[in-house]
């Protein structure tokens, strides 16, 4: 078995980590802890989301953490999730220079989220794409419940090409697939990353779980003998979707950072800093 040198992990414990604290957590802690992953050696970090600050009053603040930012150093990405073109909007006045869009697989689900039926949300993904590309933003996809959804149960893989296609056509050169409820196993990962891969080669894809049955870790071994080399966790295991009732955490950076490191595989991540981080969680939370 072949094994890549490197993988690069992407930090969403600022945005998806802590979007469902319902105790408002202060700007300046915010940054505090951005501060620290930047520290540990994390380059890849999603702080914040633009939003409707009624249905995520945590990401309120998105500006402001962003604004205190702007000294980090240039070799560390942050980015920020737009629920919508009015987020994407706001996105490009906030000076950051990546920004995700996230369209789900399952109908339920991104009405749920969107508030929209997913025919719609792909066709607002070529309008956000459009201000992306003259604002200078690199715009990436995430596909919300590709592996499985809490209301309609296992999603078809015709549906999970639909949104990918819809990302393509909206400019989008990297994709995630995100395990939203924690429902993948590690064939299905193996065997859809293999198809897509296979199906839109060009494409650079990205992996996000939630470890709600204790697969998180697995999942991601199998999502790199797949051939995938970016991966997203969040510090602590922080996580969950606000519109999936008990969704578990994304899998722990630290846990993540540690197998990686024992199998040989490096990500630039100091463990010992990262371990701090999740300590710092404590203190804030």
């Amino acid at each position: 078995m072949h094994w890549p040198g490197k993988i690069t992990v992407r930090e969403v414990g600022p945005r998806d980590g802590l979007q469902n604290i319902r105790e408002f957590v202060p700007t300046e802690k915010k940054v505090q802890m951005i501060r620290a992953l930047a520290a540990a050696g994390v380059v890849a970090i999603e702080a914040v989301s633009f939003v409707s600050p009624r249905a995520v009053p945590q990401m309120s603040d998105a500006y402001e953490v962003l604004a205190a930012l702007g000294d980090l150093p240039g070799n560390v990405t942050l980015s920020a999730l737009a629920g919508n073109l009015k987020g994407m909007e706001r996105a490009a006045g906030s000076g950051v220079r990546e920004v995700v869009a996230v369209v789900s697989a399952s109908e339920t689900h991104n009405r749920a989220n969107l508030n929209l039926p997913v025919e719609r949300s792909l066709e607002v993904l070529k309008d956000i794409g459009a201000m992306a590309a003259s604002a200078g933003i690199r715009l990436r996809g995430a596909v919300a419940t590709a592996f499985g959804c809490p209301y309609q149960g296992e999603i078809p893989e015709y549906q999970v090409k639909k949104v990918v296609e819809g990302m393509l056509a909206a400019g989008m050169g990297e994709i995630t697939l995100a395990d939203t409820a924690g429902m993948a196993d590690p064939r299905q990962v193996y065997e859809l990353v293999r198809k897509l891969s296979a199906g839109y080669p060009g494409v650079a894809w990205a992996l996000h779980f939630h470890d709600a049955r204790g697969l998180g870790l697995a999942n991601a071994v199998t999502g790199i003998q797949a051939g995938v080399t970016v991966l997203e966790s969040s510090a602590g295991g922080l996580g969950g979707c606000p519109f999936i009732p008990g969704a578990a955490g994304n899998i722990a950076t630290e846990d993540l950072v540690y197998m990686l490191h024992r199998m040989g595989m490096e990500t630039g991540v100091d463990i010992d800093g990262i371990l701090g981080c999740g300590r710092m969680l404590e203190g804030i939370l």
